[in-house]
């Protein structure tokens, strides 16, 4: 009994250490600073780069398929947002945008498998210096510091634009399309893949999933989250949009990584201890968050959505 005590006193004191640590310093969402700074201490202390691989994104788990390795998912969800969207229809060559490229994992996919000429941005100085680092010289692909709501390319200057996993962080929706689709020329390929929440009109929040919106978007630097079919109107009535736009939600295909991304730490611990002290206490502040997206998903209240349209 005695020995219960104890492992129940130590769980409690786990947590709340764990609660501590998680609660010091959000990351609140300030402007298009307090982004670059949050991914410029993620890719300096190279936690996320050790643990998860090249991609950040989540990964793509087949429906009835168990045991897929982690980072596979990753570069399968690459594959598998290419094919539905289109872009492998494009010819090798063609003009690619990856707008929020991070450390440039899907980039040089686009670039080696698929034959593009591949130009990733993205807000954060130290993304672009370790992109830089893991590209050869072989492949076609460049990386640029720039902020996706002023793109500083001509009209029409892309075949293709990518984007995975960044909107979330942008924090005018309406200006985040407007210069995508300024820069595709007529005709190219649009493919968009992130995290929405649900439609919060329609279905107005409970007083709980509102505490955990707000630790999800205080947690990593997220200024909103809007719906698929905000989003997709969005698109649908840009004057530069064929206007004919199709989503998805690949809430079925993606949750598993919210557990697979913990799980990384217990498959790789090296990648943690390595790091020292200070890496452990990094790796632990970022559970809370990852399962509270895993149950916000799960549950419905958030939902990855998927686009596509032609410009």
């Amino acid at each position: 009994m005695f020995e219960l005590l104890v492992l129940f006193f130590l769980l409690v004191l786990f947590f709340l250490v764990l609660f501590i640590i998680w609660r010091i310093n959000p990351r609140k969402y300030i402007s298009s600073g307090t982004v670059a700074s949050a991914y410029d201490a993620w890719t300096q202390d190279k936690l996320l780069e050790r643990l998860w691989g090249e991609h950040i994104h989540l990964g793509f788990y087949p429906l009835g398929k168990k045991n897929i390795d982690f980072r596979k998912a990753k570069v399968q969800f690459v594959h598998e947002l290419v094919k539905w969207s289109g872009l492998d229809k494009l010819p090798k060559g063609s003009r690619i945008l990856d707008v929020g490229c991070g450390i440039g994992g899907s980039s040089r996919i686009l670039s080696e498998y698929y034959g593009f000429n591949v130009t990733g941005i993205t807000i954060s100085p130290a993304q672009v210096r370790r992109a830089r680092e893991l590209t050869s010289h072989e492949l076609n692909c460049n990386f640029q510091v720039m902020d996706a709501l002023d793109l500083k390319f001509e009209d029409g200057s892309f075949d293709a634009v990518w984007s995975v996993e960044a909107g979330a962080h942008m924090s005018d929706k309406n200006r985040f399309a407007d210069e995508m689709l300024r820069i595709l020329r007529p005709g190219g390929y649009f493919a968009l893949a992130d995290w929405n929440s649900r439609d919060l009109d329609a279905r107005p929040p409970s007083f709980f999933e509102k505490l955990v919106l707000k630790q999800l978007l205080e947690q990593w630097v997220h200024p909103n989250f809007i719906s698929i079919n905000e989003f997709g109107n969005i698109l649908r009535t840009n004057k530069n949009s064929s206007g004919r736009v199709i989503s998805e939600n690949w809430n079925s295909y993606t949750n598993p990584s919210w557990y697979d991304s913990i799980i990384e730490g217990i498959r790789r611990p090296f990648a943690i201890l390595s790091l020292g002290p200070n890496g452990i206490i990094k790796s632990i502040r970022e559970i809370p968050t990852i399962l509270l997206m895993n149950w916000a998903f799960r549950k419905g209240l958030m939902e990855f959505g998927v686009f596509k349209c032609r410009g």
